[in-house]
């Protein structure tokens, strides 16, 4: 464990109610106490933890503000070493000159994730649960808020330690019977086995189920707005997010560039790009947009395809259609609300998802917010289920299920135990890696490497 002792401002940076600046390390109360002076005469190193005193901060002889310190001694803190926290008038000024004083009184400027990666190198929280803290922070929707909770509450560690536990005892009892003949060790039972190896494969396929799944809830689907010109793709990125993000007129052609929001719609969170109408165009700037558009197909896991009920399809229509096949699409048959004269068997015959809307009128987004969630997969998905907080736990979670397919095969295929149980123990290894147990510390550094300073 490093020795030094950590400082940052863990409150976001701009104008408000209150900043913190968080100290943690074995010289964290000493640091504190040569910039606090409460205003009874107290320091901070005669309080016990969970315990503040009120005072200000002063630096070469000038008062910055006014603050409440906290302290909290270690194990009993976020991170397992001493802490204390100093909290002034927010503000992005006041916060940094704050942290000035503490870092010239010699606490270190913490890296990105640094006190949670020491609350993980600590034994607060494993690292599954550590990772979770980013989707805390970045929630959404009141589902991935909870989902998110769920992981950071142990959810996934108590199912990965379950696996582990049953591998644990399965690879034990082979390697025993191997090793030990001259033992009165019972003989592994091939079904046991058997059930046990495909056991484990059905939990583990269900999670990666459920991560993909969750993805959406807890990070959002790329999602771009697709047709052809003036069909409605604007009007509809203003009706889902909620204000008028895109230009919208009757000239064919407005939107040259991709527009962006991200929206909650229902449970989902969308990372919506309002496209330009992908048409033949000899207009330069256009054809840029046009060009964009066609690339958002590609980057999207979701499309939503915009056609104009109130006229028959068109070349364009038939083109768009064409280049979509291998994405997600729902059709959206906007201005519903005047008479249709689109060919309605077409559009049916090639998406699997059909709503209809009037974007400029209000109309639809209910049916349209279902349709997401049937073609996102989460229609049925429930925040409470175990779910991986990101794509490292899921790499793990594939490579140990890969290898207990493996052990599955090599006893299917009548190998000797030694190979199932060679699988066995990779498959454990990588859910070790998993929750953070014998993992190395370029995988540590790497989860941390993301996280914002000051958490």
């Amino acid at each position: 464990m490093k020795e030094t002792t950590i400082a940052a401002i863990s409150t976001a940076q701009g104008a408000g109610g209150i900043g913190i600046i968080r100290i943690s390390g074995d010289k964290a109360i000493e640091i504190a106490d040569k910039v606090f002076v409460s205003f009874t005469g107290v320091k901070l190193n005669e309080l016990s933890g969970y315990h503040g005193a009120y005072g200000k901060i002063v630096f070469e002889d000038e008062i910055i503000d006014e603050c409440v310190a906290f302290v909290f001694r270690n194990p009993k803190s976020f991170t397992g070493e001493d802490v204390v926290e100093l909290c002034c008038h927010g503000g992005v000024l006041v916060t940094k000159l704050v942290l000035r004083a503490v870092l010239a009184s010699g606490a270190t400027p913490a890296g990105a994730g640094e006190f949670t990666k020491r609350a993980f190198l600590n034994g607060k929280m494993n690292l599954s649960e550590a990772e979770s803290i980013m989707n805390l922070i970045s929630a959404q929707s009141k589902n991935a808020l909870k989902a998110a909770n769920e992981v950071r509450q142990g959810a996934v560690s108590k199912k990965i330690y379950e696996l582990c536990e049953r591998l644990e005892n399965t690879a034990a009892h082979l390697s025993a019977w191997a090793d030990f003949p001259e033992e009165d060790i019972p003989e592994v039972s091939e079904d046991a086995l058997r059930n046990t190896l495909y056991t484990t494969e059905k939990e583990l396929s269900e999670l990666i189920k459920n991560y993909d799944a969750g993805k959406a809830i807890t990070q959002g689907v790329p999602t771009a707005i697709l047709g052809k010109p003036n069909v409605g793709k604007s009007t509809l990125m203003n009706l889902l997010s909620g204000f008028d993000k895109s230009i919208v007129t009757d000239i064919p052609g407005t939107t040259r560039d991709v527009v962006e929001e991200t929206v909650v719609l229902g449970d989902i969170i969308l990372r919506l790009s309002d496209t330009a109408g992908i048409r033949e165009t000899d207009n330069i700037v256009e054809k840029i947009g046009v060009d964009k558009a066609k690339e958002k197909i590609d980057e999207s896991q979701l499309l939503l395809v915009v056609f104009d009920s109130s006229i028959p399809l068109d070349d364009e229509d038939r083109l768009i259609v064409e280049n979509i096949r291998d994405t997600a699409a729902i059709a959206v048959i906007n201005k519903s609300d005047l008479e249709s004269k689109i060919d309605i068997e077409y559009i049916e015959n090639n998406f699997k998802f059909v709503v209809y809307i009037s974007a400029k009128q209000g109309i639809g987004k209910d049916e349209l917010v279902s349709a997401v969630s049937k073609a996102t997969g989460t229609e049925e998905f429930s925040a409470s289920a175990v779910l991986l907080a990101g794509e490292r736990q899921k790499a793990a979670a594939e490579d140990a299920l890969n290898s207990v397919k493996s052990a599955i095969d090599a006893l299917e295929m009548g190998f000797s135990l030694d190979a199932v149980t060679i699988d066995l123990e990779n498959s454990l290894q990588k859910l070790y890696e998993l929750v953070g147990k014998n993992v190395s510390e370029e995988i540590v550094d790497k989860v941390f490497h993301n996280f914002c300073v000051g958490k």
